[in-house]
């Protein structure tokens, strides 16, 4: 290294101490050296493993100070009390280390973070705040721990091994391990691997060997089972639910994610760039809908801009299908984009929540998606109408069943259970949000799988096992009544599987004397793409997720996509 190098070298270290290790002359680290030796006097008690980078920058004022190995302390930190850090941890610009702070080995912690391992009192409100006493509980941070940026830790907490708190979070209670958690407050929102109580290992080998060969059977078959929808035509040709039946747009979104999950690839016959660009060219430009198709494949004219139904639907499966392909709508839904915070409330007022509250699940659904699809493409919603939506149903969640509406005598929870999981799609999962209330809502959807109306093998349909499989998937992270959860989960997913017709797919609706006929009943595109997605959410609760080799990346997406 030159000269003019070596000068510059110290600088460089205080902001990006991790160039010390493959940068550092001989020079340079004789001056760390030094540096060192001046740290820890007055009867403070220093231990600084080998290798370690401590800038010159920082505020080092701890009582008692532990650095393992390979670890630094970057330029404008500011550490006080007692901080015992193990091997290969990094406290990074501008961080708050003060307390009793304990860190396992290779933790991260961010720019301007604030680990706060102390309490001002403020119970005496006749005695100014500064002038009451200081608690101290601690902070624990286990190994293998990310803090992003910009996050504060408060007395108190443990966060354990393998966790990562996202970049602005406030974290005011202990954090699980593998648990990946944001937001003020800040809640678990995945997990690194799979959730406690679901560990690969604890799932019996027979349903994991049976996960794989049903996902070996399906991958050989998707080709075959897809062409059999395929109608060739004058425009190339178009895809229809079942053999034999009217071309649907729905079909071919069903087409695209089954030939994604399943090959990675768009649907043959027709190549990727013919399928985006007629789907793109379905939707209407100036109200932004995509209308039905008639029975022979041309599209219906588009009439006042609807909600829910089967035109509503479009706006979830083409927005989906064209995101798979690598693209998106050609233009905003100009009639969501209008809607005020006004509008929007009294639209989800008038909503029969109590007589139908599945279709008032599907228009919000529908609503949210619609408002995700137009930020896509820098179209935002007029102020306010997002919060309203989400103000609107956390404030008339029930808080005794979790739920939006009331059971009935007739159908019991299952209204109330189906339309849960379609609000939900379209806002809290698909935006990144917890529920208003995820244990009240695992409570009910248990409750509604015992129902043998809607969950015998023979009465199952895609609909109502999809609308127990992803609320409890959503909720998951509590951990509440996870045995349950498991054990109900690797039921319905045997189940399924059983479902699968040879050569053929799935069907909607699982085959019942009382629905012979049925054309649900019969295999299509619809049934098997739900049905793929429903044996991945329940094999993921199972335990059994990697056994697939699949993970759903469209409509059922299990990330959010807002």
């Amino acid at each position: 290294m030159t000269d003019s190098n070596a000068a510059a070298t110290p600088a460089l270290f205080d902001y990006s101490p991790w160039l010390y290790w493959s940068q550092a002359t001989a020079d340079d680290r004789a001056r760390q050296h030094d540096f060192q030796q001046t740290l820890g006097k007055d009867d403070a008690e220093y231990s600084i493993g080998e290798d370690c980078y401590v800038s010159p920058l920082a505020a080092v004022q701890n009582d008692h100070l532990r650095l393992g190995p390979r670890s630094y302390i970057a330029a404008g930190a500011y550490l006080t009390g007692t901080l015992r850090a193990g091997r290969d941890c990094t406290v990074n610009p501008y961080a708050v280390v003060r307390g009793t702070v304990e860190l396992g080995d290779a933790v991260r912690i961010g720019a301007h973070t604030s680990l706060l391992a102390f309490n001002h009192g403020y119970q005496d409100p006749d005695t100014e705040v500064f002038r009451q006493p200081i608690t101290s509980k601690g902070i624990r941070i286990g190994n293998d721990v990310w803090i992003g940026s910009h996050v504060v830790l408060l007395d108190g907490i443990t966060v354990a091994d393998g966790a990562v708190i996202g970049a602005g979070s406030v974290v005011t209670k202990d954090v699980p391990a593998r648990a990946v958690v944001a937001g003020n407050p800040a809640r678990v929102l995945r997990w690194r691997g799979t959730p406690p109580g679901t560990a690969h290992k604890s799932a019996p080998a027979d349903l994991a060997n049976a996960v794989a060969a049903f996902a070996d059977t399906a991958r050989a078959q998707a080709e075959d089972i897809i062409a059999r929808c395929f109608a060739p035509g004058p425009d190339g040709g178009l895809f229809a639910d079942a053999p034999g039946g009217p071309p649907t747009v729905r079909a071919q979104c069903d087409a695209v994610e089954i030939a994604d999950l399943l090959h990675g690839h768009a649907p043959l016959p027709l190549p990727a760039d013919e399928q985006i660009a007629r789907l793109r060219s379905w939707q209407d430009p100036h109200s932004g809908i995509v209308g039905a198709l008639d029975e022979d494949g041309r599209q219906r004219p588009v009439g006042a801009p609807p909600f829910s139904g089967e035109t509503g639907y479009h706006f979830l499966c083409v927005g989906y299908a064209l995101d798979v392909l690598g693209s998106e709508f050609a233009h905003p839904l100009h009639s969501v984009a209008a809607l005020t915070a006004g509008d929007v409330v009294e639209h989800v007022e008038a909503l029969p929540w109590q007589e139908n509250p599945w279709h008032s699940g599907d228009w919000i659904d529908i609503l949210g998606t619609a408002i995700m699809w137009n930020r896509r493409k820098g179209v935002r919603e007029q102020p306010g109408a997002l919060d309203a939506l989400f103000g609107w149903l956390l404030t008339h969640a029930d808080p005794h069943t979790g739920l939006w509406g009331k059971p009935s005598a007739a159908d019991g929870l299952m209204r109330v259970v189906n339309g849960f999981y379609r609000a939900s799609r379209g806002t809290f999962a698909q935006y990144g949000l917890p529920v208003p209330y995820p244990e009240r809502t695992i409570d009910s959807v248990l409750q509604h799988a015992r129902d043998p109306r809607y969950t015998r093998p023979d009465r199952q349909t895609a609909c109502n096992i999809l609308d127990i499989a992803h609320p409890l998937w959503l909720t998951r992270t509590t951990g509440y009544r996870a045995e349950e959860v498991v054990a109900l989960a690797r039921q319905l997913l045997a189940d399924a599987l059983q479902h699968w017709m040879d050569g053929e797919g799935f069907a909607f609706r699982a085959p019942h004397p009382t629905t012979a006929g049925d054309p649900q009943t019969r295999p299509g595109l619809q049934g098997t793409e739900m049905w793929l997605a429903i044996i991945w959410y329940l094999a993921d609760l199972a335990g059994v997720s990697h056994a697939l080799g699949y993970r759903p990346r469209g409509i059922h997406r299990p990330e959010p996509v807002a």
